[in-house]
């Protein structure tokens, strides 16, 4: 067992990402349960950072395709399910495009899970042939806590975990 990954004050968010890359893909490597490789991610990435109060996924529902269904977080209740197109994680799922809030009230149609979530980041996942499968969500308690720097690291580590 490998042990969690650890920051310290000195580090930039680019080098934290970059270090807690190295440490999901370790751990992952070899692991084709695509449950296992969400609740890792999920875990590794909401211990990284010390404001990220919900960090987690939320499943294209296979029955019916329309809706996302709660999968592996980390943090408190998630709704369970929300529809293509509706707050923040639906508008991520019908673009196919991450979606950046620096302030969720802004937001028209945000979906309120937690009454702490101030800003949100929501990167869609895609497997190998580019079909949407989720999107990774993660919601922080401070305003502007995502950026670029948030968006590339993300969807890079996500394209080498689930795009393969």
């Amino acid at each position: 067992m490998r042990a969690p990954v650890v920051i310290t004050g000195n580090e930039s968010k680019a080098e934290i990402y970059q270090r807690l890359e190295k440490e999901i893909l370790a751990v992952l490597d070899g692991e084709p349960h695509l449950i296992s490789r969400m609740a890792t991610i999920a875990c590794l990435l909401h211990d990284a950072f010390e404001h990220h109060i919900w960090t987690g996924f939320y499943m294209v529902d296979g029955e019916n395709g329309d809706e996302l269904v709660v999968g592996p977080y980390q943090g408190t209740l998630g709704c369970l399910r929300i529809p293509l197109g509706k707050g923040v994680c639906g508008a991520a799922a019908q673009e196919g495009m991450t979606q950046i809030v620096k302030n969720v009230h802004d937001f028209s149609g945000h979906i309120a899970c937690d009454a702490r979530s101030v800003s949100e980041i929501v990167v869609p996942v895609f497997d190998k042939d580019r079909k949407l499968i989720a999107v990774l969500d993660i919601d922080s308690d401070v305003e502007g806590s995502f950026d670029e720097v948030d968006k590339q690291a993300l969807e890079n580590l996500l394209a080498k975990v689930f795009a393969v």
